[in-house]
């Protein structure tokens, strides 16, 4: 059985979801890709402890403190491509940026091959079902483009204006199809 929340943030009504023992999503108002990581049936259940210590999280994040994403159980479903992105996605610190193409070259130094597609990459990036507390607003394209996000650019925009990250070198693209 699958249960959600609902929590009020600065960038908009976000949706919780669990187990009951784990949080398995977190979503955006208006995020893309909701319904693919979804459980079609799940039951409101606000009282829940992994969603009170997700929504303390998310007070504390919101106000500009740093909570560890290791503070909470978390339990994204996707394959092993997918949870090997995942991964390195909570290891990029507060306020900094990488591209999907060093994700690619991480993942690619950890398998052994020669190479790693920064699509796939952006594909696992954009199918996070955990937004905000695994980080993937924290990753932008190879020139600095601030594209790919599911939850909108400007939900992005105001993420990483939130965590203090240096926008000099950023740019929101004006054409294109991640938008």
């Amino acid at each position: 059985m699958y249960y959600f929340t609902t929590y009020s943030s600065p960038v908009g009504t976000i949706t919780l979801g669990g187990d009951g023992e784990n949080l398995a999503g977190l979503w955006i108002e208006g995020q893309k890709y909701f319904s693919d990581t979804a459980p079609e049936d799940m039951s409101k259940k606000d009282d829940l402890p992994v969603f009170t210590a997700a929504k303390r999280w998310l007070d504390r994040y919101f106000t500009g403190k740093k909570p560890l994403i290791s503070e909470l159980p978390l339990r994204p479903a996707g394959g092993g491509f997918r949870q090997r992105v995942w991964k390195i996605l909570c290891e990029i610190p507060y306020g900094d940026v990488t591209t999907y193409g060093a994700i690619a070259g991480k993942i690619a130094k950890q398998t052994g091959k020669e190479s790693m597609s920064s699509q796939a990459v952006g594909g696992a990036v954009g199918h996070n079902p955990i937004s905000i507390i695994i980080p993937c607003h924290r990753v932008v394209g190879s020139g600095g483009s601030l594209t790919g996000y599911s939850a909108g650019i400007s939900v992005k925009v105001k993420l990483l204006a939130h965590e203090s990250a240096d926008m000099s070198r950023l740019f929101v693209p004006k054409r294109g199809t991640a938008l």
